[in-house]
């Protein structure tokens, strides 16, 4: 059954170079519009889903271009405000070979989003018309206002009896030197708040603070994932392993941890052409496979495969069908579709 869905978080614009060209080499960039629960919600909608941006947006032709792009995706304008100038930006220089992938932020403090006032949301209304918000660690990253404000919806969220979902994505480049030990006390108390959480035993060890005597990944994720569920009352865990092969590929083992028990997708080794935006993917696979009532080993099977599809297309956004994701996790890489 399709559900209401929100997401609390900023939009960006990712302003990205032709042709693997570096900023230096080129003279012209291309637009799109993005941001984690843009993402998110985006590859929600597509599933069914209605879906709702809970931002803040410049009120001039920059937020409008933005939200005209959002409609596009399939996103709902209901609980977007119009206030301030500026949206933040990203310019993306993709990788190629050994050189890697750069990402440049700009006017990033200074956005709509990031400068709204505190009370400048009805976090209350909006918790009780939906069934669920989405949260990223990306928005509790950027001030001490936006973390409030985080917190507060979630409270509301929680307090009308609907879903919290809370993807750490911790971003050392966003949290600065002390990272950490500033993270913590935050994303702790919106563990105390989350029903789905996506993390791996790397949140837990260096975020949470966690200690582990095992070596091996999978063994601490063994460890440790129950561990938090237990600690914070989460009914469901999500995450993935990635590891880069030599040829260049990547390989991803998606995980679920619900009703006291671990759920791997297969191992899945695939070649790479935007790997931004693939870790949305899962997170909305597991989504989809919650709120859709999916039996636990359907639902990482299908993160993965949602994952491992974002990766083949341009841009942040998600753009592959339930259909097209269902096909995937059963054939595999296909031919031409005729």
């Amino acid at each position: 059954m399709a559900k209401k869905v929100a997401a609390f978080g900023e939009v960006m614009m990712r302003l990205e170079t032709p042709g693997l060209r570096l900023l230096s080499q080129t003279d012209t960039l291309q637009v799109s519009y993005s941001g984690s629960g843009v993402n998110v919600l985006s590859a929600l909608s597509r599933f069914g889903h209605t879906a709702f941006p809970v931002t803040t947006l410049p009120d001039n032709p920059i937020g409008d271009a933005a939200e005209a792009n959002l409609r596009k995706l399939g996103l709902s304008s209901d609980y977007i405000r119009k206030d301030g100038l500026y949206l933040g930006m990203y310019f993306l220089e993709s990788g190629f070979g050994a050189r890697a992938s750069r990402v440049t932020y700009s006017n990033r403090p200074q956005s709509s989003f990031n400068t709204a006032a505190e009370d400048a949301y009805s976090f209350a209304e909006t918790a009780k018309a939906v069934d669920a918000v989405h949260f990223c660690g990306i928005s509790l990253a950027m001030n001490d206002t936006v973390r409030r404000q985080a917190l507060a919806f979630a409270e509301a969220v929680k307090a009308a009896g609907k879903i919290v979902i809370f993807d750490c994505n911790y971003r050392p480049a966003l949290w600065g030197a002390d990272g950490y030990a500033l993270a913590r006390p935050w994303f702790e108390k919106m563990l105390h708040f989350a029903d789905i959480v996506c993390m791996n035993e790397n949140d837990a060890i260096h975020i949470l603070g966690l200690p582990t005597s095992s070596i091996e990944r999978v063994d601490q994720l063994l460890e440790l994932i129950p561990a938090v569920a237990n600690h914070y009352g989460i009914a469901t865990i999500a995450g993935t392993h990635r590891a880069i092969e030599s040829d260049g590929r990547h390989s991803l083992l998606g995980y679920l941890y619900t009703g006291g028990d671990f759920h791997f997708s297969d191992l899945l080794t695939f070649s790479v052409y935007d790997r931004i935006g693939a870790g949305d993917a899962y997170a909305s696979g597991i989504i989809h496979g919650q709120l859709s009532d999916f039996a636990p080993e359907q639902t990482v099977r299908f993160a993965s495969a949602a994952s491992m599809l974002a990766h083949t297309i341009a841009g942040d956004t998600p753009f592959s069908s339930e259909a097209q994701i269902f096909r995937a996790m059963m054939e595999g890489i296909g031919d031409i579709e005729r």
